[in-house]
């Protein structure tokens, strides 16, 4: 990426859960929310709150993009295959789920630096803030300068054009996240 350009999310090739390779650009035009996830965490009911955005905006050209994490207190432990039967069988999520990825550290995903780079962390709002402040020092402690995702839930929102315009930590109101969704479609 040349120096002062925008990312794009379209220059990007992730593992989908079978392990294919699926080209980002096949989302080309839509509006998406890419989301680092876990099975265990304090945030995974937010998946009800996903799949709820995801079944009301599906039809006007919004996508979830669900990337399961290990990352952080070891709270998606499974199975790629495990992982996805229990967001479907437990949620009802039916938004594409891809092969469990790191976030932060020598293997991160390239997709997930390049997000961060483009929309850093700015702190945790709401009454967890202050836990969440606590927990992820030790996760900065880990991966020094390439803890660049916080926590689990966190969520990057991107424009049809690929575009990064938001980011909201795990903590953030799912309504404001659905707000902003609204908007930009």
């Amino acid at each position: 990426m040349k120096e002062g350009a925008t990312m794009s999310c379209y220059d990007y090739t992730v593992t989908a859960q079978d392990g294919s390779e699926v080209s980002l650009k096949d989302y080309e035009g839509k509006v998406l929310l890419i989301v680092n996830t876990a099975t265990g965490c304090g945030f995974t009911p937010q998946y009800e709150d996903l799949e709820a955005l995801y079944a009301k905006y599906r039809d006007k050209g919004f996508e979830i993009l669900d990337f399961p994490c290990n990352q952080f207190a070891n709270q998606a432990p499974e199975s790629d295959d495990e992982i996805h039967r229990f967001c479907t069988m437990k949620f009802g999520t039916e938004f594409p789920q891809f092969k469990k990825t790191e976030v932060n550290g020598e293997n991160a995903n390239p997709l997930f630096v390049a997000l961060a780079a483009e929309k850093p962390f700015e702190g945790f709002n709401g009454l967890k803030a202050v836990v969440m402040n606590r927990v992820s020092k030790s996760v900065d402690k880990e991966f020094g300068d390439k803890a660049y995702i916080k926590w689990n839930f966190t969520k990057f929102l991107i424009n049809r054009k690929g575009e990064v315009i938001a980011r909201f930590e795990p903590t953030a109101k799912m309504d404001d996240v659905a707000s902003a969704v609204a908007a930009i479609l």
